[in-house]
């Protein structure tokens, strides 16, 4: 049983909470970014789009975790008190630096910011290794060919089981 745990645990801190160096982006960040990218065509020459739609077309395709873990992830990369740089461009109450709770995702729309659809950069070439989604029906990418050093940019955080991350 303390075998299968730890096996558990070091599976999720590698997979789930830390950023991948390479984008520096977690898995639940570069699924939504993608999403936008791939199959919605977010860029910043297009209209936002309902957060709603956006984050059901990243939970059908590319994150079954529910909308509960995907909608705070684009409403953390929107704000600019939490990254230096922001990688969503959100339109509506995305809360405040005093802790006000941003608006339902009904009421608030988003599209990709400059510097996340420069991380797309080339993606259709090929530039990066694929893996299977979740169930198996399609591709995603393992990083972005992110052409800037996200992780040193904005940082990164997360919690797992018996560890933490925290980089400024």
């Amino acid at each position: 049983m303390s075998k299968s745990f730890l096996d558990y645990s070091m599976s999720v801190i590698v997979s789930r909470a830390l950023p991948d160096a390479r984008d520096g982006l977690k898995p639940s960040q570069r699924r939504l970014l993608y999403a936008m990218h791939h199959d919605l065509s977010l860029s910043q020459s297009k209209p936002h789009l309902k957060c709603a739609r956006i984050v059901g077309e990243t939970m059908g395709k590319y994150h079954p975790h529910g909308d509960g873990a995907i909608y705070p992830t684009m409403v953390n990369m929107a704000q600019p008190w939490t990254m230096r740089e922001t990688l969503i461009d959100g339109q509506g109450n995305f809360g405040s630096v005093e802790g006000d709770a941003p608006a339902a995702m009904r009421y608030t729309e988003a599209r990709l910011t400059e510097l996340a659809s420069s991380m797309m950069t080339d993606l259709e070439k090929r530039t990066v290794d694929r893996q299977e989604t979740y169930d198996g029906n399609s591709l995603e990418p393992e990083v972005l060919p992110a052409s800037i050093p996200n992780l040193l940019v904005n940082g990164g955080t997360g919690i797992a089981v018996g560890m933490a991350t925290n980089i400024p």
